[in-house]
């Protein structure tokens, strides 16, 4: 084994691939075009109504720019739409469509797949103890990302009343 196979960036780029390679297939098995960061978008939107893209963008820890072309490309496919913040005329914000929520009911049992395939090969105690390890050097690691988590939605991001 080479010393590049025990370097934790190393393992954890590699998963990474495969995590992505496994969606990729999940989604296609499915007949379904929608990526994971799509898909992070619209579960968000779905559980957190009428955010604006920068709370958006830190709630999926992904670059706010970055995101805007996420956006660009959910909305034309009639799958969220930009509103005004009843708080602030000026901003806008993010909602999904009817065909939004259905996409996540399509999506969902097959990213719930992809979550299995990851951790087939562990047994269950090993599935928890990955997991909690994985969440703790997420967790330790956030300040250090480009595109750091920035937890829930404030209630001033939030639609009012939700």
């Amino acid at each position: 084994m080479s010393h590049l196979e025990t370097m934790p960036g190393h393992l954890i780029r590699r998963l990474q691939q495969i995590s992505m390679g496994r969606f990729s297939a999940r989604m296609a098995e499915a007949g379904l075009d929608l990526t994971s960061v799509q898909y992070a978008a619209l579960l968000t939107l779905q559980d957190h109504p009428d955010l604006d893209q920068q709370t958006l963008a830190g709630m999926i820890a992904y670059d706010r720019v970055t995101l805007g072309a996420v956006i660009d490309r959910l909305v034309q496919r009639g799958l969220i739409e930009r509103g005004i913040n009843p708080d602030d005329r000026r901003a806008r914000v993010l909602r999904l469509t009817t065909q939004g929520h259905e996409m996540i009911a399509l999506a969902s049992g097959w990213v719930e797949k992809v979550q299995e395939d990851l951790l087939a090969l562990l047994a269950p105690e090993e599935q928890a103890t990955f997991l909690a390890l994985l969440t703790k050097a997420t967790a330790s690691g956030n300040a250090l990302s480009r595109a750091p988590f920035k937890g829930q939605a404030s209630p001033a991001s939030a639609k009012a009343g939700d």
